[in-house]
């Protein structure tokens, strides 16, 4: 079952029944005024899912960034604390989680069914589903052909990482041993962007993250409180990160890294992020513009 719903001329709410979730999903869109076939990227939103309000379309400038941008860019709505993936077992709060299924198989038939497709397509991700991102490319990599991480965790198994993650998704009063079992179990090295670098081979690759101090990419208004929380985060995602970019350098595998001294995980950090992504890789990889 798929469902449109036009918000305006370039905007609407695409619905998508996804069997292996057994619900349905709301997917934000922004296509060309002039229509006609794309490629797409998915572009998911962060901890919460936008199931807050909280995300790319409300917090940022992306759509007026994409356009007059010849790519349908496709949003999810949902999927709080789920990192993306398909979960070992049911959980008590968040029911039963199979992302990776939804966003590797199901989204792309519906994008395909609603709109067309150029055979083109690319992911990206911020904060919470920033490493989920480029591990979708390395689990379909017959379906992406960029991935993004933006401000993210592409080393998952690492301890300080493991420990992190546990308790983002704990903190929502959600099991994390669900996700990939307990710390140590091997889900956590198979969804490790870092242990699997060779299988990103092949893939256009973008990832970025700061050392988590504030500065003039937050946009942080004169006299406001320092995000001392977003500065922590920045800083741990910005330890998560290098962790991927020395396996990449290890193994030769290609990709454009962006490792920056500035950014305190704010919406003006990623959008710049997504920006620099969308030229240096995504458009690219994506043959648009």
């Amino acid at each position: 079952m798929v469902e449109r719903r036009p918000v305006s001329a370039t905007r609407e709410v695409l619905e998508v029944f996804s069997p292996s979730m057994n619900r349905v999903i709301a997917n934000e869109v922004l296509r060309p005024a002039s229509g006609g076939v794309t490629p797409s990227l998915v572009l998911l939103n962060g901890a919460l899912g936008n199931e807050d309000g909280v995300g790319w379309l409300n917090n940022s400038g992306v759509e007026g960034f994409f356009a007059g941008k010849n790519v349908t860019v496709v949003l999810p709505i949902g999927g709080r604390f789920s990192f993306y993936t398909d979960w070992q077992a049911p959980d008590p709060m968040l029911g039963t989680n199979r992302w990776q299924t939804y966003l590797t198989r199901e989204l792309p038939a519906a994008i395909d069914a609603a709109y067309g497709s150029n055979g083109r397509r690319a992911v990206a991700g911020v904060s919470m589903s920033g490493g989920p991102a480029l591990d979708l490319a390395i689990q379909a990599p017959d379906v992406f052909d960029a991935a993004a991480s933006f401000s993210g965790c592409p080393a998952p198994s690492d301890p300080l990482a493991v420990a992190g993650i546990s308790a983002m998704i704990a903190g929502g009063l959600n099991n994390p041993f669900n996700m990939w079992g307990p710390p140590g179990s091997p889900g956590w090295r198979e969804h490790d962007p870092s242990v699997n670098v060779e299988r990103i081979r092949g893939t256009a690759v973008y990832v970025s993250a700061s050392q988590g101090n504030p500065g003039p990419v937050d946009q942080i208004p004169a006299g406001a409180i320092p995000p001392f929380g977003g500065m922590a985060v920045e800083a741990l995602v910005h330890y998560c990160t290098g962790i991927f970019v020395d396996a990449l350098r290890a193994q030769g595998v290609p990709a454009t890294v962006s490792m920056r001294t500035e950014g305190a995980h704010t919406w003006g950090l990623f959008e710049d992020e997504l920006r620099e992504a969308w030229r240096t890789t995504l458009a690219p990889a994506l043959r648009t513009r």
